[in-house]
């Protein structure tokens, strides 16, 4: 599958489209025959001489003449009518679609061309050449319009990686005529090619592109290699939307081949996060123990990985049969005995009384997002716009093996049209009736317990409601919102999306997609001691 890209730049305002995908006519491909000298620049190559301010007027005279000739024979026009302030009428002559065409055959044909770009790879052979106009160039990047003020000669050398030269061909199609088409692979090169020569309008439709991309499916995965990249190229943005879809999509991640190929620092990042959405804490696990046997990591790296993994969220059955039979646990059982030993103590007393003496407060007490029916469940809400939905479903009152047994009934409300009291009209009228769901007010979901028991004494519990969505054919997870009692507590619950509309994304088929998770959150009652 292809994409469009397109940003507006100097040379195209108006009416994007997609541009033929042929290679340009005159590149060629040529052998190197010798090494050529690098484009390093030093201050006194900098300066912008007489010469050089003659040579670029002239080819903008030339560029606009040609330009002029092309408006005058191109035959149908673009004609806006419009009103000015004083009531007189405006029209608008455009010819924005043809100046990209003629800026387009410009680059294709080479004609007018005053320098030739010598694209070489380190260890290759096969260089690409292709002639250019030093104007076009020059408008669109500053470090092209450095490197062409202080070179004398007629061609200029590029040494690009393998697959930076492979699209830089897009790349320059896109300096003439404001857009481009690509796939998920070019994406990372031609981020690349837009940073290194500081394009900054393509590197910021890149970067967007890659967000809106990441749930995409490829064969081998793509999010974990653009997060590599995001974190060396410095894009705090992209680094911080592919590490939050990984974390909140893991279970899924974990099924593919692409997670066997994470660097050891984007797993540490993703283990050390509370707000992972997966099954259990057994599937996080057994998806660790792949990661060692396959990338066989230093020691310190495993160790700090499974002393990561939260224990006390595992049933005891669990834990012994990981003690009996986990090969990679037998290897490194001593850089968690600890962690193993608080679990069975957690599962073995009261969390009350664990809370008396152990910092209950800490990752190893503390839930992740699990999918698992103990943990919560999911509620699809069809027609969500239409009126007030409610529903009912059991949890486990917490991880604790003292409390397997117990169960929490939990009610929940979805109001589509809630209206927060500071909000509401006033009513003067004494005894008058104030509505408590006014049109005009945004969606919000109350979950509190059916009942109340002395067992929630030390527990407080926090409710998380995952928001699903529809992004390239797979369903995502879209938002995550904690809350206590109200998602008004966030203040921008589904802020974004339009339920009104059938084609949002955050429907699928008519309905919204919920999955609210209840996490027990201990409190320490460790007293100091005198």
């Amino acid at each position: 599958m292809r994409f469009c890209v397109c940003v507006c730049v100097c040379v195209c305002e108006g009416e994007s489209r997609m541009l033929p995908t042929e290679p340009l006519s005159h590149i060629q491909t040529q052998t190197s025959s010798s090494s050529t000298v690098g484009q390093s620049l030093t201050e006194g190559q900098r300066g912008r001489t007489e010469d050089g301010k003659m040579v670029k007027l002239m080819l903008l005279l030339a560029l606009c003449l040609q330009l002029e000739a092309l408006a005058a024979a191109s035959g149908p026009q673009k004609v806006d009518g419009a009103q000015d302030g004083g009531g007189s009428s405006r029209d608008t002559i455009s010819h924005s679609q043809a100046l990209v065409q003629r800026l387009e055959a410009l680059l294709v044909y080479g004609n007018g061309s005053d320098v030739a770009l010598r694209v070489e790879t380190p260890n290759a052979d096969e260089v690409k050449v292709i002639q250019v106009h030093s104007l076009v160039l020059s408008l669109q990047s500053p470090v092209f319009e450095e490197m062409l003020l202080s070179h004398n000669s007629s061609t200029l050398v590029l040494r690009e990686s393998s697959d930076c030269a492979a699209v830089f061909d897009k790349f320059i199609r896109y300096l003439y005529c404001g857009e481009l088409s690509l796939h998920l692979a070019q994406a990372t090169p031609l981020h690349k090619l837009a940073t290194k020569y500081q394009v900054l309008g393509l590197q910021q439709g890149i970067t967007q592109y890659m967000i809106k991309n990441l749930a995409q499916d490829s064969p081998s995965g793509h999010v974990a290699g653009w997060y590599e990249y995001a974190l060396q190229a410095g894009d705090v943005i992209l680094r911080d939307r592919c590490l939050q879809y990984l974390a909140w999509n893991l279970s899924s991640v974990l099924q593919s081949e692409e997670w066997v190929t994470v660097s050891s620092h984007l797993l540490m990042s993703l283990l050390q996060r509370s707000d992972l959405v997966l099954q259990s804490e057994m599937e996080l696990f057994a998806g660790l123990e792949a990661w060692i046997i396959q990338n066989e990591p230093d020691s310190l790296t495993a160790e700090n990985a499974l002393r990561a993994v939260r224990y006390a969220m595992m049933p005891p059955r669990e834990l012994f049969r990981l003690q009996t039979q986990s090969s990679v646990l037998a290897r490194y059982q001593e850089s968690v005995r600890d962690l193993l030993y608080m679990s069975y103590q957690f599962h073995s007393a009261s969390p009350m009384h664990m809370a008396k003496y152990f910092d209950v407060n800490c990752s190893l007490f503390m839930p992740r997002n699990y999918l698992a029916p103990l943990w919560g469940s999911p509620w699809i809400i069809s027609n969500p716009t239409r009126d007030d939905r409610s529903t009912s479903f059991q949890t486990q009152l917490g991880p604790s093996g003292h409390d397997s047994t117990k169960r929490v009934t939990w009610n929940a409300l979805f109001s589509p049209r809630w209206l927060p009291l500071s909000m509401r009209p006033m009513y003067t009228e004494t005894g008058a009736m104030q509505p408590t769901r006014v049109e005009g007010g945004r969606p919000r979901v109350i979950i509190t317990p059916a009942t109340s028991s002395a067992d929630f004494a030390g527990v407080n519990f926090q409710k998380t409601v995952l928001v699903m969505a529809q992004q390239e054919g797979r369903v995502v997870v879209k938002h995550i919102y904690n809350f206590h009692q109200s998602t008004e507590e966030n203040g921008d619950f589904l802020a974004e999306a339009d339920l009104y509309r059938r084609t949002s994304e955050y429907l699928i088929d008519s309905s919204l997609y919920l999955h609210i998770v209840v996490k027990p959150l201990y409190q320490t009652l460790i007293t100091s001691k005198n």
